[in-house]
């Protein structure tokens, strides 16, 4: 804890997030960082305060300051007068273009007072360091699989499929993953999603006394390696166990081998095959152990 207190000061200090006028724009570091995530194309206003993790009171300040300062303007929905949509102004797109700028000049200027030596190995220890928090950010839910996010992923891994498969994906050949068999209480769907952004999947098919199936698990090619199939399994895991499964049951295809280590990886033993998915060229099970007391895992 010390460790992470020390760095949290330091970093805080270096990047100058304690000074009342972030490089040097005549604003804190909070009113540039929400302007720049407005974005070029607008943001909606609930949305960015939920990415941004940030009480409603200390954004509204700072919209009517970026406001005040001609950077932004704020338009009501026709739909849902409730909701606001922020976009840059002509000034805004300048500004957030100009702190960009300076950012890196500031970050060439910090590396330069590195010795030449230490500068590859700080750059390797930052890159660790931000993928192991951005995975902090990740939250996984239950959804309803018509839920557009599930759609979104199951899409997306159709896709996937049908590019790796050296003859194609075809949902309709292999075996079902209907809406209906992934409701609750036949099954369910879960979402990944890093800043409200949906970026993996996976789905558990419940068949009473008999093993479940795990189906439909993917995540984005770009954010694999920060953990989130591993814990997309855990959660349809937990999920199974909820619901008294002793068994768990998938298959997968021999193209996918960053599914087939992380399966291992999780406890899934090989086994002989157990159903005629035309795509599979592994299958796996996994016995699953109760809590100790038999009560239902929360």
């Amino acid at each position: 804890m010390a460790l992470m207190r020390r760095f949290n000061r330091i970093v805080t200090e270096r990047i100058g997030a304690l000074e009342e006028s972030f490089l040097g724009r005549d604003r804190p570091l909070g009113a540039s960082r929400l302007l720049w995530e407005i974005g070029e194309d607008g943001a909606d206003l609930h949305d960015l305060r939920d990415r941004l993790g940030l009480d409603s009171g200390y954004v509204s300040r700072l919209v009517r300051r970026l406001e005040n300062e001609g950077l932004v303007v704020v338009e009501v929905y026709p739909s849902d007068r409730r909701r606001r949509w922020l976009r840059w102004t002509a000034a805004g797109f300048a500004e957030a273009r100009e702190l960009d700028r300076l950012s890196d000049l500031a970050a060439s200027a910090l590396l330069d007072r590195v010795p030449p030596g230490n500068r590859e190995r700080l750059l390797e220890a930052i890159a660790e360091a931000e993928r192991s928090l951005r995975a902090t950010l990740v939250e996984i839910d239950v959804e309803d699989p018509l839920h557009p996010d599930v759609v979104h992923c199951f899409t997306c891994y159709a896709n996937e499929l049908d590019a790796k498969f050296a003859g194609g994906f075809d949902a309709g050949i292999s075996i079902s993953a209907n809406p209906e068999e992934l409701t609750p209480p036949a099954g369910y769907c879960v979402v990944a999603r890093l800043r409200g952004l949906p970026i993996g999947c996976g789905a558990l098919k419940l068949h009473g006394e008999a093993p479940a199936e795990l189906k439909r698990m993917w995540v984005d090619p770009t954010l694999r390696g920060l953990g989130v199939g591993r814990r997309l399994l855990e959660g349809l895991e937990t999920l199974a166990r909820e619901n008294r499964v002793r068994v768990l049951h998938l298959e997968t295809n021999r193209a996918l081998k960053e599914a087939i280590e992380l399966y291992r990886n999780a406890g899934f033993v090989e086994v002989a095959p157990f159903n005629d998915e035309p795509y599979a060229h592994h299958w796996f099970e996994k016995v699953l152990t109760r809590p100790a007391d038999g009560s239902r895992t929360r």
